[in-house]
């Protein structure tokens, strides 16, 4: 019985200490090493911003404090300043002025009136378009001619539109479900062209506002005169309900209208573009962000785009915020004269070729703070597929829809340089409602949607750091 007893421990100690050899093959370290998980990481960035997020409080400042910040004017230097002051606040030590030239064109005093037949005059709301010539403080008169259809353009014969006023009453298609593919479709018609239609021998063009409300804000649009222009003639723009029932009266009888705007160009001056970034801690290729600094000359911008620039600006906090170690350098451009030129991303893009700095990827925000639906890929399908395969990342937050391809806003330029270029996409059907109009207010926009769209900007700019 001893022995039996002395020979199982042995037995025993023997069996166990058997047990410990193979563990010493597979150390403790293989098995406790943390793959980074990407559901763990959306999370911390989408509690930090819905939690703590400044950007709502941010765009109050900048659509209350600033005001307007069109180009070439006083606001546009307080919004400057106003921006480099925010992101110093959060810890931001690059940041830096790009000057760029900008056009000076001022509205001034703008009136329209219409008399149909022997009637009175009658004043309707209306906008010059930006950089439009004006009247020279003088009433410009003449018969209102109207025209909808390109067919009905080149049915004319020469001479007939000569010293006339030409009407287009030419509405956003609500059939298209896209209201930015509307919107596009409808901006690239000839028929709001004031080159085209000068052409005719009309002395001035009006056009029905392009917005999906059915109110009688007029809402602005830029005009491009093209250099070989013999006259420049005035182009302006009224209100959806104006323009249904000037429509109306010119079915029935003749309409003249008295058109008077002091709005002149007086040249160049330069703005700046406002960069600012976290700098790399493996390499110095560049993650951009872009938004544009601008707005109308009459308008907060708050959708357009002051949601752009405080997400951006949010980004960037989001991460000094959460100590995250950025494998790229994380850059954001506040671009200048986006409204009515487009000068501030043509010098960005200048800039990136000149130094030959090399950008893995740009993300634009300029469609409004509304829920984020997803990102326009504008990439290389190899690209596009990475992408793809990060969607269970998403979806979580609402963010599904990849499947677009155009993202055409101040980053657009960038695509020259063979640089992946994304969009975020919000949901799209109130953002013409306020677009380019006195209505694109604080008030229009939510707080929870303005920072979901922060927290997938944040997330997306993760991965292709991560990744890319």
């Amino acid at each position: 019985m001893k022995k039996i007893f002395i020979i199982i421990p042995l037995f025993l100690s023997g069996f166990l200490f058997s047990q410990k050899k193979p563990q010493k093959k597979n150390p403790l370290k293989k098995t406790t090493v943390a793959k980074f998980n990407y559901h763990d990481e959306f999370k911390k960035i989408s509690d930090e911003i819905m939690t703590s997020g400044t950007a709502y409080d941010n765009l109050g400042e900048l659509t209350k404090g600033v005001g307007s910040r069109f180009s070439a004017t006083p606001g546009y230097i307080k919004a400057v300043e106003w921006a480099e002051k925010k992101l110093k606040d959060i810890g931001i030590e690059m940041i830096w002025r790009q000057e760029v030239k900008v056009p000076v064109w001022i509205r001034g005093r703008e009136s329209l009136q219409i008399k149909a037949g022997n009637g009175d005059w009658k004043n309707i709301r209306m906008l010059s378009f930006g950089n439009s010539e004006g009247t020279g403080g003088k009433d410009l008169t003449g018969e209102i001619v109207l025209i909808n259809t390109t067919s009905e353009l080149n049915a004319l014969s020469v001479g007939q539109l000569k010293d006339k006023i030409v009407f287009v009453n030419l509405p956003m298609d609500p059939k298209i479900i896209n209201t930015s593919d509307s919107y596009l479709i409808t901006a690239k018609s000839k028929l709001i062209s004031a080159s085209v239609i000068a052409k005719t021998g009309a002395k001035a063009l009006i056009i029905r506002s392009l917005t999906t409300a059915s109110d009688d804000t007029p809402h602005a649009k830029m005009v491009y005169y093209e250099p070989d222009d013999k006259v420049k003639i005035p182009a302006l723009t009224i209100g959806a309900r104006s323009s249904d029932e000037l429509e109306k009266l010119l079915k029935k009888q003749k309409v003249t209208a008295k058109l008077n705007m002091s709005a002149e160009s007086k040249g160049e001056t330069t703005n700046p573009n406002i960069i600012a970034e976290i700098q790399g801690k493996k390499d110095s290729k560049v993650i951009v962000l872009g938004a544009q600094l601008d707005s109308w000359d009459f308008a907060e911008g708050a959708h357009d785009d002051g949601t752009g620039v405080v997400q951006c600006i949010e980004v960037l906090r989001t991460f000094k915020a959460l100590g995250y170690e950025n494998n790229h350098t994380i850059r954001v451009v506040l671009y200048a004269n986006s409204e009515n030129g487009g000068q501030g991303r043509e010098m960005y893009a200048s800039y990136v070729k000149k130094k030959d700095e090399k950008h893995v990827f740009a993300l634009g925000t300029d469609a409004g703070g509304y829920s984020p639906r997803g990102f326009s890929l504008d990439m290389s399908p190899q690209r596009r597929k990475q992408i793809f395969e990060w969607k269970n990342y998403f979806l979580p937050y609402g963010v599904y829809d990849f499947d677009q391809t155009d993202a055409i806003q101040d980053i657009s330029p960038l695509k020259k340089l063979d640089i992946p270029l994304a969009e975020l996409v919000v949901d799209p059907q109130r953002y013409f409602d306020y677009h380019h109009s006195v209505e694109d207010t604080f008030d229009k926009v939510s707080k929870r949607e303005l920072l979901l769209g922060a927290v997938a900007m944040t997330q997306m700019i993760l991965m292709v750091d991560k990744n890319w």
